[in-house]
C-alpha cells in the first residue's frame, strides 16, 4: 500500500471488506478518521474497535448495535460531552468493555446502564477524581484510571468481582476504603504499592512470579492471604512482613512454593500465627 495522502481511506475501506465476511469485529485503528461518515457499520458488530484515530464525537450509529460487546475509543480525541451520549443508548446495554483510555474525559461518565461491564478503561486522561465509580457495575473485573490527576482512591467498595485494578502515575495520597483485591495470574514479580490500601481484608497474589513477602507489613486488617503457586524460596522473614496482621490472619495458602516443601511447613506457620485456620486446601491441589 503506497504511504502518504489517502491511506487512511484506504485502511477503511479494507476494514469494511474484512467486516462484510463476519460482520462481528471491525477494526478500524489508524485510519485517520475524523468521523465515520464513511464507514458501513453492519448492525451485527460484536466488536468495534476504532483506537488511534481523530475523533471527536461518537457516531450515533453505534447505539443501534445491539450485539455489541467490545468497544473501544482509545487514542482519540473524545472530551465528557461528546462520550455522554453513548451511555444513554439503551440498545448497547449488553457492552462488557468500554475503552476510553488518551482521549479528554475530565469525570468518569455515568455507566449504570452497563449491567455487565467486565473492562472498564478511563487512562490517560484528565480526571480528577473517582467520583461516579460507584455506579459502575460491580460486574467489572478489569479497572484503569492510571495516568490521571486522581489524588484519592474512592467508591471501589462494591467491585467483589475485581480482579485487576491500574491507578499507576497518579496522586495518591489516602488510603482507599478497598476490602479485597483479586490480582491473580498476572505475571507480578514484585507487591509494590499495596501498603496504602490499609483495610483490605483478603489480598489474592496467587499464581503470579513472586520471590519474596514484601509492602504487606501495614495491613493490620488482613485475614485472608493467598501466595500459592509462586516462587517464594523460604518463610524466612515471613513474621515481620506479616508482623501487623498477625492477629488478624486467620488463612494463609502458600501451596506450591518451594517454601511449602521444607520440613515442618504447616507446624511453623502455626507457630508464628496462632490464629491460622486454613493453610493449605485441598481444592487448590
Amino acid at each position: 500500500m503506497a504511504s502518504g495522502e489517502g491511506t487512511g481511506d484506504s485502511k477503511a475501506a479494507g476494514a469494511g471488506m474484512e467486516v462484510q465476511e463476519a460482520e462481528l469485529c471491525l477494526d478500524l485503528t489508524s485510519c485517520e478518521l475524523h468521523d465515520l461518515s464513511e464507514v458501513e457499520i453492519p448492525p451485527t458488530l460484536e466488536e468495534l474497535d476504532l483506537t488511534a484515530n481523530r475523533l471527536t464525537a461518537v457516531d450515533p450509529r453505534i447505539g443501534h448495535l445491539p450485539r455489541l460487546r467490545k468497544l473501544s475509543f482509545r487514542q482519540n480525541l473524545l472530551d465528557d460531552d461528546a462520550v455522554a451520549p453513548l451511555f444513554t443508548w439503551d440498545a448497547i446495554a449488553g457492552l462488557q468493555e468500554i475503552v476510553l483510555r488518551d482521549n479528554k474525559l475530565t469525570k468518569i461518565p455515568d455507566a449504570s446502564k452497563f449491567k455487565g461491564l467486565l473492562v472498564f478503561d478511563v487512562s490517560f486522561n484528565e480526571l480528577s477524581s473517582l467520583n461516579g465509580l460507584s455506579k459502575v457495575s460491580s460486574t467489572v473485573k478489569e479497572l484503569y484510571f492510571s495516568k490521571n490527576e486522581v489524588p484519592k482512591m474512592e467508591e471501589l467498595e462494591h467491585f467483589h468481582a475485581l480482579e485487576l485494578l491500574e491507578l499507576g502515575s497518579n496522586r495518591l495520597r489516602e488510603c482507599v476504603a478497598l476490602e479485597e483485591l483479586y490480582l491473580s495470574h498476572n505475571g507480578i514479580q514484585k507487591m509494590e504499592g499495596l501498603s496504602m490500601l490499609q483495610n483490605l481484608r483478603v489480598l489474592d497474589v496467587s499464581s503470579n512470579k513472586l520471590t519474596a513477602i514484601e509492602d504487606i507489613e501495614p495491613l493490620t486488617r488482613l485475614e485472608d492471604l493467598w501466595l500459592n503457586d509462586n516462587q517464594i524460596p523460604s518463610l524466612s522473614g515471613i513474621e515481620s512482613a506479616l508482623s501487623g496482621s498477625r492477629e488478624k490472619l486467620t488463612t494463609i495458602y502458600l501451596e506450591r512454593n518451594p517454601c511449602a516443601k521444607t520440613p515442618n511447613y504447616s507446624s511453623t506457620l502455626k507457630e508464628i500465627f496462632p490464629n491460622l485456620e486454613q493453610i493449605d486446601s485441598d481444592m487448590l491441589a
